[in-house]
């Protein structure tokens, strides 16, 4: 979910030259339509002999690509086929994130599973928008789904360059499987923009696909700074209402924030939150409002922020302490007052307490 506002003005043009901080800096932005909502990726062309418009069209390229094999909303796509029950000739992609997610899946301790697809739909915060389960519904839907049904790598399913959904299935069951990627593809999406950023000599860069992606500097020499939003609820405009400001050190590092108050529903007064458990097929009731996670690439920091958000804040901390290449800022209700958390490594530079 996206959470956070980037600290630099954004263009509608296609290219558009920054001052940067040295003579032969050359810094531009890019932006355009992508996953439902707008993109916008600044970088540095230093040392770069490739066109701004051709870099833009190698962008639009790859998330292009990513749209028509990810998308769960493109009726078309890949992955949109694959859960109607289609036979598929999955393309690399389609297989490094299935493998991505898989380990994923154990890294989390089965918290982070995108193959609960099911019960994010009768949850009504899939693709269907369906009404509320009954308990009969959430344990049906819990037998039939999820990441342990399924084989742990997507080449041993696949055959003469073809993947047949039940082929994927491994318990016996006949109940075809079905994937959503919305907790990590925009995050796998900044990745892949960087990667091609990369091939080209760029080391300055920020890649904003609704996760970030940054590394180096900004124009003015500086470190990429990037505003958490403060969580609470009718706060949908990003950037309006910020909790702190982040700052990058130079290094490649992704920076997601994900958070339960901007997608929720209020029934006979209780508010159920939008991140359902897939251990337990229901919405998560805890005290944690928002997790912000820096990791070093953006499908990670997307992946484990939703994470957070499954497992609550005393868990998120634990986690985020004994993993040395994390870092992270937690936003928490406590008697009714929002305080926060953050990592001895990330840099606050501002901060609403």
């Amino acid at each position: 979910m996206r959470s956070i506002a980037t600290f630099l003005c954004i263009t509608m043009l296609a290219a558009f030259t920054f001052c940067g901080c040295s003579d032969s800096d050359r810094y531009i932005a890019v932006t355009g339509f992508a996953q439902g909502g707008t993109y916008s990726v600044k970088m540095n062309l230093k040392g770069v002999h490739k066109a701004p418009e051709q870099i833009r069209e190698s962008i639009d390229s790859i998330l292009t690509l990513i749209d028509t094999t990810l998308s769960g909303y493109n009726k078309s796509s890949m992955l949109s086929r694959f859960n109607a029950g289609q036979d598929i000739v999955p393309n690399k992609l389609f297989i490094d994130i299935y493998d991505y997610c898989a380990d994923m899946y154990e890294k989390t301790g089965t918290a982070l599973d995108v193959a609960s697809g099911p019960l994010f739909d009768i949850w009504g915060f899939g693709f269907k928008g369906e009404a509320f389960p009954t308990e009969e519904e959430v344990q049906s839907t819990l037998g039939v789904c999820g990441m342990k049904r399924l084989s742990k790598r997507m080449e041993d399913a696949i055959e003469n360059g073809s993947l047949s959904p039940i082929s994927l299935v491994k318990d016996g069951s006949e109940v075809l499987p079905r994937l959503n990627y919305n907790a990590v593809a925009q995050g796998y999406s900044c990745d892949m923009v960087a990667d091609y950023l990369h091939s080209l000599g760029v080391h300055d860069m920020l890649v904003d696909i609704g996760e970030i992606y940054c590394e180096g500097v900004n124009p003015s020499g500086q470190g990429w700074t990037i505003g958490v939003d403060r969580p609470v609820d009718g706060n949908d405009e990003l950037g309006a209402d910020l909790d702190g400001i982040w700052q990058s050190d130079g290094r490649g590092l992704g920076i997601v924030t994900s958070g339960n108050y901007r997608k929720f529903h209020i029934v006979d007064g209780k508010k159920y939150a939008h991140t359902v458990d897939p251990r337990t097929g229901y919405p998560v009731q805890h005290s944690l409002l928002s997790a912000t996670i820096v990791a070093p690439t953006a499908a990670d920091a997307d992946a484990l922020a939703t994470y957070c958000m499954v497992i609550g804040l005393d868990e998120a901390k634990a986690f985020i302490s004994a993993h040395e290449e994390l870092e992270g800022y937690l936003i928490y209700d406590e008697d009714g007052q929002m305080r926060e958390w953050a990592s001895d490594g990330f840099n606050v530079i501002t901060s609403k307490k």
